[in-house]
């Protein structure tokens, strides 16, 4: 696959975007939580010279707010063999964040069992759609992500290039769903609306540069 600007995104109705607005201010963990503990001192998080990371078990690094249609940035980095994910979308109808909101895989494909396949590979639509090889960068380097979420319609990009593009409820997105290991969640990529999270998968992984902008 080749390269696209990361200055336009092909969306079904071109957006008013609002203005940038940091999601992790470098500092400390306000305006997040562990999945469903708001309001309780976060768990395994934490911030090290101006970077969030995954540092032991707490759960799920959610977001205070909800979101709809929006515009998220941020980079990432995982040790040999990482894994976590960018969930969003997220309804609090499940135990686990993954029941409702659909995920941007994170992850090291060389390593990690999860990379020998494109469905479950960095940047992929976790289990629904593959991701094109030799996107990610490798363990200790650092990755951009760019995730627009307007309406049903979805784009995931990694370094500056679309991974993968699809339309939440379409024929194809729920023919996908019922082949995958989510033909059980009936509420997995319903909501309009709800919280984005990082995922907590046991690993060491590193966030910088975390920021939203609403489409309206």
């Amino acid at each position: 696959m080749s390269a696209v600007s990361l200055a336009a995104p092909a969306l079904n109705a071109q957006p008013k975007p609002g203005p940038w607005t940091p999601l992790f201010d470098g500092r400390s963990l306000a305006g997040w939580h562990n999945y469903d503990t708001p309001g309780q001192p976060v768990a395994g998080w934490s911030v090290e010279n101006g970077i969030l990371i995954r540092s032991g078990a707490g759960g799920d690094l959610t977001t205070d707010k909800q979101f709809g249609n929006f515009e998220l940035e941020l980079d990432w980095k995982v040790e040999k063999g990482g894994n976590s994910g960018v969930i969003y979308r997220i309804d609090h109808s499940g135990e686990k964040t993954y029941v409702s909101g659909p995920e941007m895989q994170i992850l090291d494909d060389a390593v990690h069992r999860d990379g020998q396949n494109p469905l479950t590979s960095a940047g992929a639509n976790y289990a629904l759609h593959a991701a094109p090889r030799g996107v990610v960068k490798g363990p200790g380097e650092w990755n951009q992500v760019r995730l627009v979420v307007h309406g049903t319609h979805v784009e995931h990009w990694l370094n500056g290039q679309k991974m993968v593009e699809y339309e939440l409820g379409s024929a194809d997105w729920e023919a996908r769903r019922k082949a995958s290991k989510f033909a059980g969640a009936d509420r997995y990529g319903r909501a309009t609306r709800g919280h984005i999270a990082l995922q907590d998968h046991g690993d060491r992984v590193y966030f910088r540069n975390v920021r939203i902008r609403e489409l309206l």
